[in-house]
């Protein structure tokens, strides 16, 4: 897959190095620079697992790690000679700070013009938020996604994960990926952008559209979807369950699993439109009748009527889940100092194959001897080197 492509890490936090950890996956050779005290995420705990917080574990797999203070002239040297053997770089810092370290995209370009500059960004290399730090929550606040996330009555709500974090690494891959394949045609690197902003925009924009379309501005659903009906959780006698009636045949078939067949030739309900302009009469009359059944028992009839549905479940009723095990995305593999580790493996398969553990994340610079010696440097530079670093880990 990607055998031989080295990558230069310079992110941290989440979005960076998802990005590099979905490359290093696929068979890239990985080089996650750290800065002395190592990546910030290292410390978003407790919990603590074997010393880091899962937080980092979750997203550094597959690598190996250098503490490089790139405040200092001998780190920006050593910076300056893993770009100098890179295919690829990945770094997110402000607007400005790259610059001043003179690893930015102009300068590393002209000394490797095949060079894949990959950069990620809070709100784009423009405009007049180009410098101001971006962090998930913000970006779902700022972007609308907070507005329309939470119960109908309720106040806004942040997704319960860093989605936008996580969006944007699988996207900055993926705009690697593409660039390393115009290198394989033309011959050139590229410069690969990607800002959490914009990938907040691409997680509301459907509701963008329908607000040009309408203009109706969208407001917070709970569990539903204000252009789909039935699209949402239904009391049961012991909870909820989540029914998706996406088409007329569905809604048929809940409508029959309910025992009340007839409701199915109500004009109110006779197709999307109509259920939608009548959704809280349609959920007023389903609601009767869910609530009736055990959240178990509504399960098993709806499913056996071929309509979808699920329980809303909790973490620890997933990581032992049949399917997930079925998946094998989330199995144990080896740890010296921890039985039973598990994270959750690249969510994508190559011939009926996912990419493997070939190495557990880092300590922070647990491989900084190795790679030094990589590049050139002399035992007695190392070791001074290694001195030297403020807060050394």
């Amino acid at each position: 897959m990607l055998d031989g492509i080295r990558v230069v890490d310079f992110s941290q936090n989440i979005a960076g190095p998802q990005a590099t950890m979905a490359l290093a996956d696929l068979g890239a050779e990985v080089v996650k620079v750290e800065p002395p005290g190592g990546d910030p995420a290292r410390r978003w705990g407790p919990p603590f697992w074997d010393g880091d917080a899962p937080i980092f574990l979750a997203f550094n797999r597959n690598k190996r790690s250098i503490v490089v203070d790139l405040k200092s002239s001998e780190g920006r040297e050593i910076a300056r000679r893993l770009v100098a053997g890179a295919d690829v770089v990945v770094q997110a810092f402000r607007k400005g700070v790259i610059e001043r370290m003179g690893l930015d995209y102009e300068t590393v370009r002209r000394d490797r013009p095949k060079i894949v500059y990959a950069s990620v960004t809070g709100y784009g290399s423009e405009g007049p938020y180009a410098e101001t730090p971006g962090y998930d929550p913000l970006m779902q606040a700022y972007s609308g996604l907070m507005s329309i996330t939470g119960s109908v009555d309720g106040p806004p709500v942040r997704v319960g994960s860093s989605v936008v974090d996580i969006g944007s690494g699988y996207l900055l891959a993926l705009g690697v990926l593409a660039a390393l394949r115009k290198r394989d045609v033309e011959g050139k690197g590229s410069l690969v952008e990607c800002s959490l902003f914009d990938t907040s925009l691409g997680w509301v924009g459907y509701h963008m559209m329908t607000y040009l379309a309408s203009g109706t501005v969208p407001r917070r659903m709970g569990t539903g979807l204000a252009m789909i009906a039935p699209y949402e959780a239904f009391p049961t006698t012991d909870g909820e369950l989540m029914i998706c009636g996406g088409n007329d045949g569905i809604f048929r078939r809940l409508c029959e699993a309910l025992g009340i067949p007839d409701r199915a030739d109500d004009d109110r309900f006779a197709d999307n439109a109509s259920r939608v302009r009548n959704a809280d009469a349609l959920r007023e009359l389903l609601s009767r009748h869910t609530q009736g059944h055990t959240t178990d028992g509504l399960d098993r009839l709806l499913k056996a009527h071929r309509v979808p549905c699920s329980p809303i479940r909790s973490i620890d009723q997933v990581v032992d889940d049949p399917q997930v095990r079925a998946n094998r995305i989330f199995d144990p593999v080896p740890h010296p100092r921890i039985d039973g580790y598990r994270d959750v493996k690249l969510p994508v398969r190559l011939d009926g194959v996912r990419p493997g553990l070939r190495r557990l994340p880092p300590k922070a610079g647990e491989h900084t001897e190795e790679i030094l010696e990589e590049l050139g440097f002399s035992a007695p530079e190392i070791r001074a080197y290694s001195r030297s670093l403020p807060g050394r880990p």
